[in-house]
């Protein structure tokens, strides 16, 4: 599941849970037990609130159960429960939960029919991540027919929360014109609040507007500079991309080493056009060169984050 019972955001969601709760010494052995990552002590305390019809503590079992973490075994049966008993009250979480395992098939047989029923609910109650899933599903003719202008209004409605998805998905709309008139500033506009957040897709489009001029000025240099945090992120594509930046002196000085070190990760990533790119490089340095770029992409290794996309 996307929705992964985990630090800051579960530990907010925990503690509104027993904000109303009268067990108070109850809410403080689950809160420590919480933090120790012992989710089945968690899951002994919470339960037992969760059966008296607490929505959010049905929500968090549902939630440990599909998640399987910290002692608490997963049990799909239980969590699809659990979830419909808090979803059926309206709890958007929950609902937003089933809706992405019966989008993806996790645990339960894949209903996109059902996938939609859920995550219309939460949509309609503002939440993004469903708003999302939601325009993605008319975007892509998934249980309803295919209707860009649909999946246009809903991404909207996410992308203006903030949601990097939706910003994203909603600037290929723009750029392919499919549901909106098409807009390259918009496009621009849209993948660079996804781009600042750090979604690295997003990034590497916003660079490739950059390079090619479509909707902003064309500056190979900021170009480059947003292939790069991408790649530093470890998305393949991006890697391979500055590594022909520097193969060629493109917006960089040209430099075979550098080439080679893009190229080598890329390749290392499944890109199997970059394999025969840094073959090309290779053939034309110093072996002294190639273990120089080998190193530098030993040490990359060494300190990357992989890249949301």
């Amino acid at each position: 599941m996307n929705r992964t019972f985990k630090a800051a955001v579960a530990a907010f969601i925990f503690a509104v849970g027993f904000a109303g709760s009268a067990v108070a010494g109850r809410s403080d052995d689950a809160l420590a037990a919480f933090k120790k990552g012992d989710y089945l002590t968690v899951l002994q305390l919470v339960r037992p609130i969760a059966e008296h019809g607490s929505a959010v503590n049905q929500f968090l079992v549902g939630l440990m159960y599909a998640t399987g973490e910290g002692g608490v075994p997963r049990d799909y049966a239980a969590a699809e429960s659990w979830l419909r008993k808090a979803a059926d009250q309206g709890h958007a979480n929950a609902q937003v939960s089933l809706c992405t395992m019966y989008f993806n098939g996790g645990g339960v047989p894949q209903n996109y029919a059902a996938a939609m029923d859920w995550c219309r609910k939460a949509a309609d109650q503002g939440d993004a991540d469903a708003q999302t899933t939601l325009g993605f599903m008319y975007d892509e003719g998934q249980s309803v027919p295919m209707d860009h202008v649909a999946a246009v209004s809903w991404y909207r409605k996410a992308a203006d929360q903030g949601n990097v998805r939706a910003q994203h998905n909603l600037a290929r709309l723009y750029f392919t014109g499919l549901g909106i008139p098409q807009d390259y500033g918009a496009a621009v506009s849209l993948w660079r609040k996804a781009a600042d957040q750090g979604f690295a897709d997003a990034q590497v489009n916003l660079a490739r507007m950059y390079g090619t001029g479509l909707g902003v000025t064309q500056d190979d240099a900021t170009a480059v500079s947003w292939i790069r945090k991408a790649a530093d992120q470890g998305h393949t594509q991006a890697q391979g991309l500055l590594g022909a930046r520097y193969g060629l002196g493109i917006g960089v000085p040209q430099d075979y080493v550098l080439a080679h070190m893009w190229f080598n990760l890329a390749a290392a990533g499944g890109d199997k056009e970059a394999v025969g790119l840094r073959n090309t490089i290779a053939a034309q340095m110093t072996p002294a060169q190639i273990a120089e770029a080998q190193k530098l992409a030993r040490e990359w290794k060494l300190t990357s984050t992989p890249a949301p996309h």
